[in-house]
């Protein structure tokens, strides 16, 4: 008999946008990807102002998504200081929004932060100087650590890391060099490499590219709908 687990089609987007005067719909999209896929995996910025009627119209798309779906909030979704009406609103709708959890799905671990700036390599931000920028720092480490904690959390043998913020620069490569700093943090590579991942997924750079590894060899996807893919859809398709 084999035992080996069944194949879970992953199909992850970011950057999805949505404003509040409904001008762009998911309907089609996301029953289409209920089509194709086990589960959907959005990697942050849902709406375009982090408005609770933003939200509300993503709820009402998502009842065409017949899959589980998984989520990680970006930096647009806390634009209005509305952070915990707009998780109400996903999450009554059906939505597993991860902040420093782990869920499990069909016996994959699905890992998720949002993640947060600081820079790569050995040009990423140190905790020197300005009180400001020592808070940059710790909330870049914060987020590392609340990665990690998460992930001490997964028990399954196949894992995926949700974030919004990038880990690796190979995959912001095509976004102007000067806001790189801003597109995500190594800190985040550092802590995925402690453990045995499948894939990593993030969005937040809309010129960016597609793929790349960790410095551990991790895979990441940038799967920002505007970054092209090999579906050639807006979003990714992965087997786990």
């Amino acid at each position: 008999m084999d035992d080996k687990p069944k194949s879970v089609t992953v199909a992850a987007v970011a950057d999805l946008h949505v404003t509040e005067d409904g001008a762009k719909s998911y309907k089609e999209l996301f029953a289409e990807i209920s089509s194709v896929a086990d589960v959907l995996v959005i990697a942050g910025d849902l709406t375009d102002l982090g408005k609770p009627k933003e939200a509300e119209l993503l709820a009402s798309d998502l009842r065409h998504c017949t899959i589980p779906t998984v989520a990680v909030l970006g930096n647009h979704d806390h634009e209005s200081g509305q952070v915990d009406d707009v998780c109400k609103i996903l999450t009554d709708a059906g939505v597993k929004l991860l902040n420093g959890h782990a869920a499990e799905i069909s016996g994959v671990g699905f890992v998720g932060v949002k993640g947060f700036a600081g820079g790569f390599g050995r040009h990423m931000l140190g905790s020197f100087g300005e009180a400001a920028i020592k808070a940059m720092v710790a909330e870049s480490v914060k987020e590392s650590m609340r990665l990690e904690n998460a992930m001490r959390q997964v028990r399954s043998n196949r894992s995926l890391v949700v974030l919004h913020y990038a880990p690796i620069a190979e995959t912001v490569a095509g976004e102007p060099l000067e806001i790189y700093p801003f597109l995500g943090s190594s800190r985040l590579a550092e802590t995925i490499d402690r453990f045995r991942v499948n894939a990593v997924v993030h969005g937040h750079a809309h010129r960016g590219s597609y793929e790349g590894r960790t410095p551990g060899g991790a895979p990441v996807y940038n799967v920002a709908a505007h970054v092209e893919k090999p579906t050639g859809k807006p979003y990714a398709l992965l087997e786990l």
